[in-house]
Formats: structure tokens, C-alpha cells, sequence
């Protein structure tokens, strides 16, 4: 790039307004790390980056990841590149350097010139329902049902499956496939034995789609699951540590899904999601009007889902994409995204922070 920077790592830990049910448990903080990234001659021309890992989930989710992580921006200090093949083992610190060196690039909060980064369009989103009992999901449904969503997606596996396939048929008790397009998220929950006679009940209930029905790893499973399946199959947990372009292609080749869930600070970056979309196109048939993919975060603060957000626009990927989840803390950084009806937008009228508001 030509120039030198200087790095600063700073330390969070988030709060959430209500505990995240996951399926790797309640959440009810969030460590990460911001990297605010100068050039040594302009020291006012400056970037921030999410360095987000999620615990127990995460390829990087690793006991020495701070020491990784100062390794990686000494190493971009030093070389004034960043060394995108020597970081695939670590999505969550290559995306927050890539997301850096973006702003740096730019100069400026709109990190890549679109309709949503000027304020003048939105990003159609999904609702995300979280894991919690019967009652707790109703309420969230209801919500969402009111506030014109048109796509719920809905985290299952947590409860009885007879429990969900009922609040599965409350949404289309009031609308239709054609009004609410329903997405499940489940995580793995289901056994290779079970999966298809629950995939077939849940494919009464005309759903878009099923992500990760069974646990990752099992890739025979999964590709007979795929092939058997009567509903869409999408990849999620599958793609997590699949890092090199051979291993990538040989996943896609075996389990041909028809659908790939990319989150950047998982799935490689944003170097290593566009390998994936490629492989969508060139093995699933993927194209940009009827892309095999849709880009989701991970729990990250409003830093990292604004990078994610405005690269996202560059796509125009018509799919509903599942963003939104960077207003879930207490002590979150401001910023001027907002959620109107079933879409993430940024106001025109709200300011980006000031580093003086990222910096300790």
C-alpha cells in the first residue's frame, strides 16, 4: 500500500440489554476487540476495525487470541500489508483489519460508495426470534408480525419440536408464504436419523428454508439430508474453519446445499466469504439475480455490523440478509443505523462517532 501504520488494540466488553439464547447458550456479555488503525504521515486519517470471536464457536475462538491479534498488527505495522494468507486461520482478525484499512482507504464512515451508505435506501433484513420458551417466542413473533417483517426466521431446537411446529403454524395462521417468508435456524439440533421426517413436517408449513439441521463435520449426512431433503438446506456452522479455497470446494462439491449463510468474522473475512459466493456460483448455480447466499452477522457491536452492512450493499442480493443484531447492548458504540419496518438503514441526520467516542 505504500503506507506504515501505527495500531491500536482497546479491549471491550459489551453488555446485552436482555440474555441472547444461543445454541452455544445465554449470552449475556460480549468480548471483542477494536483496532484503530493510522498512517504514520497522517496520524488524523485513521480506521477502526471488530475483532469479534464467538466463544465455543469461533475457528479463533482461540485462549492466546489478544497475543494473535498484536501479532497480526505488528506484522501490518511492520510490512504495510496485511497478510490475508497467513491470517485464514483467523476470520474474526482478518475482517476487523480488512474493515480497518477500508475506512483508512476511504477516508470516511462510507466505507464503499452505495444507496444505503448515503442514507438513500435500505437493506431488506430478516426477523430474527430468539431461543427462549413457548411464550418468550410468541411475544417476540407478535412483535415482529407487527412491526412488517417479511421474512421471521426463527432459531429452533431449543424446545419441544411439537412447540415449534405450533408457533410456526401461528405465523401461517395469519399469513401466508406469499406474505411472511419463514426461514428456521437449527443449529444442528437434529440427528441424522430424525432429520428428514422433521424436515418433511416442517416443509408442510411452506418455510424458505432450513439451516444447519444436523451438527457440522458429518458431511456424507449432510449431503444425503440435501438430496432427500423436500426443503432448502442452507450452510452455516458447516463453513466454520473450512478456510482454504481446495478444502472449501471440496465441501461444496460433496454437500451441494442449496443456500450458504456467510458471516465474515466466521467464514474468513470478507476475502474468504467471496470465495464462497463464487463457489455458489460456479457449483450451486448461483447468480446475482437468484444468489445461493445471504450475508448474516454474528452478534458483533454496531462497528462491526455497520462494515458488514455496507459491504453487504455492494452486492444488491434481493434475499432478506440477517443484519440487525449490533442493537442488542447496553454500552454499544452510536451509530446512525436504524431498523425501519424489515429494513437497516443509515440516517442522514445522525452523525458516524468521533474516534474521541471509540478511543479509551
Amino acid at each position: 500500500m505504500g503506507d506504515f501504520y501505527s495500531i491500536q488494540i482497546i479491549p471491550r466488553l459489551l453488555h446485552f440489554k436482555q440474555p441472547a439464547g444461543t445454541s452455544r447458550g445465554v449470552y449475556t456479555t460480549r468480548r471483542l476487540w477494536y483496532v484503530v488503525v493510522r498512517t504514520t504521515d497522517n496520524p488524523e486519517v485513521w480506521g477502526v476495525g471488530e475483532c469479534a470471536p464467538l466463544p465455543a464457536l469461533s475457528c479463533d475462538d482461540l485462549p492466546d487470541y489478544e497475543s494473535i491479534l498484536r501479532k497480526a498488527c505488528s506484522d501490518l505495522s511492520a510490512k504495510s500489508v496485511l497478510d490475508k494468507e497467513g491470517l485464514r486461520p483467523y476470520p474474526s482478525i482478518l475482517f476487523g483489519l480488512e474493515t480497518a484499512l477500508r475506512q483508512v482507504g476511504t477516508g470516511s464512515w462510507r466505507l464503499w460508495d452505495t444507496a444505503f451508505a448515503r442514507g438513500e435506501a435500505g437493506i431488506p433484513i430478516n426477523g430474527l426470534i430468539w431461543m427462549g420458551d413457548y411464550r418468550e417466542m410468541l411475544d417476540q413473533i407478535e412483535v415482529k408480525m407487527r412491526t412488517g417483517f417479511r421474512c421471521v426466521k426463527l432459531k429452533i431446537g431449543a424446545i419441544h419440536f411439537e412447540e415449534e411446529l405450533a408457533l410456526l403454524r401461528h405465523i401461517r395462521h395469519h399469513f401466508s408464504a406469499n406474505e411472511i417468508e419463514l426461514r428456521v435456524d437449527a443449529n444442528g439440533a437434529f440427528s441424522p436419523s430424525e432429520a428428514l421426517e422433521r424436515l418433511s413436517r416442517l416443509a408442510e408449513l411452506d418455510l424458505h428454508s432450513i439451516e444447519q439441521p444436523i451438527r457440522a463435520g458429518q458431511w456424507e449426512e449432510m449431503a444425503r439430508i440435501v438430496a432427500e431433503s423436500p426443503l432448502p438446506v442452507a450452510l452455516d456452522e458447516e463453513l466454520i474453519g473450512c478456510n482454504q479455497p481446495e478444502e472449501k470446494r471440496k465441501l461444496i462439491e460433496t454437500i451441494h446445499p442449496h443456500y450458504l449463510i456467510l458471516k465474515p468474522s466466521l467464514h474468513g473475512g470478507m476475502q474468504g466469504c467471496l470465495e464462497w459466493m463464487r463457489l455458489s456460483e460456479q457449483i450451486l448455480g448461483g447468480t446475482k439475480e437468484h444468489p445461493k447466499w445471504w450475508i448474516t452477522s454474528a452478534l458483533e457491536s454496531n462497528i462491526g455490523l455497520n462494515a458488514i452492512a455496507q459491504w453487504c450493499a455492494t452486492f444488491g442480493n434481493p434475499l432478506p440478509q440477517g443484519l440487525g443484531t449490533g442493537m442488542l447492548f447496553t454500552d454499544n458504540v452510536e451509530m446512525p443505523l436504524e431498523i425501519r419496518k424489515d429494513c437497516l438503514w443509515i440516517r442522514k441526520d445522525r452523525p458516524f462517532p468521533e474516534k474521541t467516542q471509540i478511543m479509551p
